[in-house]
């Protein structure tokens, strides 16, 4: 039976996508459940699996664009699959290079065998010695062997070709045993100056990171973008997250980030500063009433940007594990256009990778973006005194258009006032004396 595999729906605004790679061969045998294909969409990388058991006939090239629905191969389910086809690569990869096993007991009986052979047949054995010395010398010859080895080869009845022979397997002793021998270690420490090239690698960019740059391009030519900056010092949130990130794992079974600590910053100040929440929608401002955070994720197949909906109404713990899960199914593949569709507010990190500072491009059709930034110990003035203190620079780009600077640079201050007193954030962002005083 012939079983056809087609395009799957990405998403209702797309109609067609792009063959990224073909993870098995043409003419392989796969299993249920097993992915065969990477398709790459203008928004997401997804993954085609094996619907049943068989052999499999690729029906389009790597780099060609389907149509949403089209057949792109099928499966062949008359072909049965055997338990070791279904294995396709071992655990290990030392198991992979293993092809022959070390000399077993039944080599070595068999090799006292023909010995016992050979002394039972004088003439032989007689001829075996003239033989031995017309053969030319081997590579064998070249190897050092202990005087252990030598009498465990003499016990058994081997020689170093027949040790060579069985010795199928290299382990990662035998491979540090040479590293480590005089001439390996002083020929690692000759610096070897690497050859001139003028070659050029030149290959086709995904249809993700195709769409990606038109939206960056758009945004920087049909928006009036402009970035505010502030610092925030850190100390109060690493504290608090050093004190209790511990009892934060026993709880919730996750590590504490400060991420969420951002998005919710983010969506509380947002329910004060509504214009840094809204969107421009022709001749109309649309100010949403929920707050929906993109986190942006760098995977290998470029940036994508989950969101985690409604984080207005959700605790700090459950914004952290959303947050952990999309990250998670963006960089395997996983992750749903559904779930990189929409958002309101856009948060990205920088940080991560070292950035003291950058002025983040806005995700259209948002309005603006938060940039995190690296965590650095700096001298601050507190209270008329010099204090070293974990400082971070952060930046609010945003479309002047819709969202002015007074607004703007409120919305960062609250953000700041929030991660450097996080318990405002359990009083909408308020002062805790005011609110007790009712001032």
């Amino acid at each position: 039976m012939i079983v056809e595999i087609k395009v799957p729906s990405p998403g209702e605004s797309i109609t067609e996508v792009e063959i990224g790679a073909w993870l098995v061969e043409d003419g392989a045998l796969v299993t249920k459940d097993q992915e065969v294909a990477e398709v790459e969409s203008d928004k997401a990388t997804l993954t085609i699996i094996a619907v049943e058991s068989g052999k499999i006939k690729i029906l389009a090239a790597e780099g060609d664009s389907i149509p949403v629905g089209d057949v792109v191969c099928t499966i062949d389910t008359s072909v049965e699959v055997s338990q070791q086809s279904q294995s396709q690569l071992p655990e290990k990869e030392e198991e992979s290079i293993q092809s022959t096993p070390l000399p077993s007991a039944s080599f070595v009986n068999r090799r006292r065998e023909l010995k016992k052979e050979e002394q039972s047949q004088p003439a032989a054995s007689s001829q075996q010695p003239a033989a031995s010395s017309q053969q030319p010398v081997t590579s064998s010859s070249q190897v050092k062997v202990t005087s252990v080895a030598k009498e465990m080869m003499k016990e058994h009845g081997l020689s170093v070709d027949d040790v060579l022979n069985g010795l199928k397997r290299l382990g990662k002793k035998e491979v540090e045993a040479v590293i480590n021998t005089p001439q390996t270690v002083a020929a690692n420490q000759v610096i070897q100056q690497k050859e001139a090239s003028r070659e050029i690698d030149r290959k086709r960019m995904s249809s993700l990171r195709r769409k990606l740059s038109a939206r960056l391009v758009s945004v920087k030519n049909e928006t009036a973008m402009l970035t505010t900056f502030n610092e925030i010092d850190m100390s109060f949130v690493m504290n608090l997250r050093k004190k209790s990130q511990q009892k934060f794992v026993e709880t919730h079974g996750f590590k504490l980030g400060f991420m969420s600590f951002f998005t919710k910053a983010v969506a509380i100040a947002a329910t004060e500063f509504p214009m840094v929440n809204a969107q421009l929608d022709g001749d109309e401002i649309v100010t949403p009433q929920f707050v929906d955070v993109g986190i942006a994720v760098s995977t290998p197949k470029g940036l994508m940007v989950p969101i985690v909906r409604n984080a207005e109404s959700k605790t700090i713990p459950q914004i952290e594990a959303e947050i952990k899960q999309l990250a998670e199914k963006a960089r395997n593949k996983k992750i749903t256009v559904a779930e990189l569709t929409g958002g309101t507010f856009t948060i990205t990190n920088g940080g991560v990778f070292g950035s003291l500072l950058s002025t983040p491009i806005i995700n259209p059709p948002q309005s603006a973006i938060l940039g995190m930034h690296n965590i650095l110990e700096r001298p601050v003035a507190v209270d008329g005194q010099v204090v070293i203190r974990p400082m971070m620079y952060t930046a609010l780009s945003y479309d002047h258009r819709i969202i002015d600077g007074k607004d703007s640079v409120s919305f960062l201050v609250k953000v700041k006032e929030m991660i450097e007193n996080p318990e405002r954030m359990f009083t909408s962002g308020q002062d805790v004396g005011e609110l007790l005083l009712g001032i």
